[in-house]
């Protein structure tokens, strides 16, 4: 639209109408290809998963908050949220992208500006025909716009179209970033758990190691135990303390990693606590697979991008075409500074200019060029990923449903080591056997202890990957933002 001093200036001058029409019709042309994304054979279902239950809510439609029910993490999530770095940088980021856009967009209209100036000069009688100094001044003041592009072929609404669709894959891919620290920080939390457990059973193996070698030592002192025997005992106190010290650090490590996560460098502010008592996330519904096209902020990102270039196709074709500007003005004018406003003293100016570069040594050619080949990156962008998404959905879906399987296993497989322990030890009590056999017994169920432990963690994060890979919660994720613009 027109700003009303632009409709003055044009009506100003003889050939108003037809400037004012060619006005009105700047911008409605577009050079840009119709966007069409890559047609992408998308199946039914995902791969050894029934169809979807349509009638049970996607993963993006469930809250982090109803997703992760645990109340510590809910207080490590939302801190993560406001202050971690990355996330900072990328709103930032977010920011910078709107303010380009607002700079390109105001391209689009005339940038009006008021402007006074006031000159007084004096010329030598040698300098004029009259042979006597002359002294002469002029004021002025007045409205006006300089260098005002029509936007014929589109080129100006291309590069807005453009700078906002970067604006929106930058916001797009800060809500992946959002949803990928949310996993991070659930996924940390879990395995800090999982360590907790590990190093309870591995504090509790010390402990009766520690009171086996008590005993023993009193066994060989009066001669009821061999000296071979104690040793070997104290083999398996080493082996305990090794253990409990390799998770003591894994532990400190693993803290430490998820406190930088949530931007401070304090300790988790929680006590130790086992696997076991945390409540752990069920199984989101995988849904469709068109589902990820609408849910992944990173796809979505992607499509915004290969938008962003398409538009700059057509700026690059418009840049073949006449630029048409106007420069105008409209003011009051006079040799006497009291005579400024006075009648008579209206004053405007109107000079519409066209350019077209004859030659540019291939600068034109050479950029539509560069603008072709970036869509064709954008497209291949796009497609990758689709495929990585799709991926993502069905690693984690394997991943849940055999790692179920191994839970289980490895459940079974502890029971059956706790009674082989059992048992050993009454055959070594009873002379049946040495105490080697004992001494396997106990290092396997030391084992099948710790696998358990890591096996249930597993399947959380297995869990976790998939609520992430399919978008999860991602619609409830606040932003700092103000809605999004929309070009006219």
């Amino acid at each position: 639209m027109l700003d009303f001093f632009a409709v003055l200036f044009l009506t100003r001058c003889k050939s108003a109408g037809v400037v004012a029409a060619l006005a009105a019709l700047a911008g409605c042309t577009s050079l840009a290809p119709p966007h069409a994304p890559p047609d992408i054979d998308l199946p039914a279902a995902y791969r050894g998963v029934p169809v979807a239950d349509t009638s049970q809510p996607p993963a993006a439609r469930i809250a982090w908050r109803d997703y992760f029910t645990d109340v510590r993490l809910q207080a490590l999530i939302e801190r993560a949220l406001a202050d971690n770095h990355d996330l900072r940088s990328a709103l930032l980021r977010v920011e910078e992208a709107r303010a380009a856009h607002g700079i390109q967009r105001a391209d689009r209209g005339p940038t009006i500006a008021l402007g006074a100036s006031g000159e007084r000069t004096r010329v030598p009688g040698d300098l004029n025909l009259t042979g006597a100094p002359q002294t002469a001044s002029q004021y002025q003041v007045g409205v006006g716009f300089t260098s005002w592009e029509l936007d014929f072929w589109g080129r100006v609404r291309s590069l807005d179209e453009a700078a906002l669709e970067t604006y929106l894959a930058t916001d797009e891919a800060r809500r992946a970033a959002e949803l990928s620290l949310i996993a991070r920080i659930a996924e940390d939390y879990y395995r800090l758990r999982e360590l907790d457990e590990r190093l309870s059973l591995a504090r509790r193996t010390v402990a009766n190691r520690e009171e086996s070698l008590r005993i023993f030592n009193r066994r060989v002192e009066v001669g009821a135990a061999a000296a071979l025997d104690l040793k070997q005992v104290e083999v398996l106190l080493h082996q305990a303390r090794a253990l409990d010290a390799q998770l003591e650090l894994a532990r400190t490590q693993q803290a430490n990693a998820l406190a930088l996560l949530t931007g401070s460098f304090i300790e988790a502010p929680f006590p130790p606590e086992r696997l076991v008592d945390v409540e752990a996330p069920g199984a989101p519904p995988p849904g469709l697979p068109s589902e990820l096209l609408i849910h992944r902020p990173d796809i979505r990102a992607a499509e915004h991008a290969l938008r962003s270039a398409n538009a700059n196709i057509g700026a690059a074709r418009a840049a073949f075409f006449p630029r048409i500007a106007l420069t105008g003005s409209a003011g009051t004018a006079s040799a006497e500074l009291d005579g400024l406003f006075g009648t008579g003293s209206r004053a405007w100016g109107f000079s519409p200019t066209l350019s077209l570069p004859i030659f540019d040594g291939g600068r034109r050619r050479a950029s539509l060029d560069l603008a072709e080949i970036r869509h064709e990156q954008a497209v291949v962008e796009y497609e990758r990923t689709i495929q990585e998404a799709f991926r993502d959905v069905a690693d984690a879906l394997a991943a849940q449903r055999w790692l179920a399987e191994q839970v289980e296993m490895a459940q079974a497989m502890l029971e059956v080591q706790r009674e082989r322990a059992r048992l050993a030890d009454l055959r070594y009590e009873r002379g049946a056997v040495t105490f080697l056999e004992v001494l396997d017994a106990q290092r396997d169920l030391l084992e099948a202890e710790q696998q358990w432990v890591q096996r249930r963690r597993e399947l959380t994060s297995a869990r976790i990957a998939l609520y992430a890979a399919l978008g999860g919660g991602e619609r409830y994720i606040a932003s700092a933002l103000a809605p999004h613009p929309h070009t006219d």
